[in-house]
């Protein structure tokens, strides 16, 4: 199997083996087993929903420290449009862009640019009528990897456009180049609101290598720059987006974009697989278009973000209509810079439930896996340490459980292992018997 990595890593010394997360794990990546979690990493689509529900904090996602963009000589700051809503009462944009700079990045390029970008080349394709429908966003790389697992019949309705952070990337990179700039001494990082973008810097979805050369979490960024944006009191201009890129970084704000009147926006990963099981099953063949959010209210609820969902969609919004009225702007002209947008990789599937690759042999096991889960309670509890009953019998046909792993099998097996201890009592000998009574 192909190495994956992963953003989304456990803490085994923190994790006490209370099971929360394996039952809110959409791709059911996570078992329980000697009192600890442990991730399934063909399952994982570093989703970052067990971060948000671990009580002990014992799932983490492996970001880039800020101290790491000293290893390039020219570093840029690719900001997702998410940070500008982590700081309350700060509207102007250009304030954030300069702290950026100020911590230590010598020039800084928005994502929300790049979403626009992003907009006009995802509006010609659907435009061009090509695709099937409903075509869906490929903006979120959680999204995109859960069809490769769960929907792979729906690959062929994802649009093709690279991310607007790996636009943000490319872009930079291309204009730095044009100014003669050694491409080698370029450091792009991506300030990031979730786990699932280091896990797409390292593993892309649509193309071979990333441009993004780090990505340091909000988290980290917003404790460096709060102090700094205090003492800012006449920013530099070097907003580039407009207020329709800034929306990119909460729910609707795609479709918003794109301007697709007859499209559906679906907000956190359980949400998201209802839709796509609608579209599966062929009853949302009228859509147009599906933007998709692995986390609630979008990349505003990201799993590395400070600020409450709700309030930051809250402040975008008051972001968005000062920008449009009031933010200086500088405008650049990037006509110069040949950068492809498309995918040049093609998506395939992943399935994760293959049992065997004898057909034979996985046929065999299968009917064993319903003849094991027929036995079982089927309550879906979670004590056994999987998150569903199914999910045992798979566990242990695949030999990594055991059927007493079940609370219900286990009192059933002592029920009768104590009644048979009684039978066999009333079976000894009769001067052992009569030993006893002595």
């Amino acid at each position: 199997m192909e190495e994956y990595f992963h953003s989304v890593t456990l803490q085994e010394d923190k994790c006490i083996g209370c099971t929360d997360c394996i039952k809110r794990c959409p791709t059911e990546a996570i078992r329980v087993r000697h009192g600890k979690a442990r991730i399934i990493n063909e399952r994982c689509i570093d989703c970052g929903l067990c971060i948000r529900v671990c009580r002990s904090h014992a799932k983490k996602a492996i970001t880039d420290p800020l101290a790491c963009i000293g290893k390039y000589a020219y570093k840029v700051a690719i900001p997702a449009p998410t940070l500008y809503a982590q700081f309350k009462d700060v509207l102007d944009i250009n304030i954030i862009l300069t702290g950026l700079k100020r911590i230590g990045f010598d020039e800084v390029f928005e994502v929300a640019k790049a979403a626009e970008m992003v907009t006009k080349e995802s509006a010609k394709i659907i435009k061009s009528q090509t695709m099937k429908r409903p075509i869906i966003s490929s903006a979120c790389p959680v999204i995109v990897r859960l069809i490769q697992i769960r929907f792979p019949s729906l690959i062929d309705n994802i649009l093709s456009v690279m991310s607007p952070m790996e636009v943000a990337a490319r872009t930079i990179k291309a204009k730095l180049a044009l100014q003669g700039m050694d491409p080698s001494s370029i450091g792009v990082f991506f300030i990031s609101p979730c786990a699932a973008k280091a896990t797409n810097a390292k593993n892309p979805l649509g193309f071979e290598e990333s441009h993004v050369d780090g990505v340091i979490s909000m988290r980290d960024i917003y404790m460096s720059l709060l102090p700094v944006l205090r003492s800012i009191e006449h920013p530099e201009v070097l907003r580039l987006s407009t207020e329709k890129g800034i929306g990119w970084a909460a729910k609707g704000g795609e479709g918003h974009c794109l301007g697709i009147d007859n499209s559906i926006s679906v907000d956190g990963i359980e949400n998201v697989i209802k839709i796509l099981e609608k579209v599966e099953n062929g009853k949302l063949e009228d859509v147009d278009f599906i933007e998709g959010l692995a986390c609630i209210g979008g990349c505003v609820g990201g799993p590395l973000t400070v600020e409450n969902s709700f309030v930051a969609k809250n402040y975008l919004s008051k972001i968005a209509k000062y920008t449009k009225n009031n933010s200086a702007k500088i405008d650049i002209y990037l006509s110069d810079i040949q950068v492809d947008l498309t995918w040049s990789k093609e998506i395939i599937s992943k399935p994760v439930l293959t049992l065997d690759q004898d057909m034979i042999k996985a046929i065999q096991k299968l009917e064993e896996l319903e003849k094991i889960y027929e036995r079982l309670p089927q309550i879906n509890c979670g004590s056994c340490g999987a998150p569903t009953c199914r999910s045992l019998a798979e566990d242990i046909v695949r030999e990594q459980a055991n059927i007493e792993d079940c609370i219900f099998m286990l009192r059933e097996k002592v029920r009768k292992m104590a009644q048979e201890m009684v039978e066999l009592s009333q079976k000894l000998p009769p001067s052992i018997s009569s030993r006893d009574k002595k």
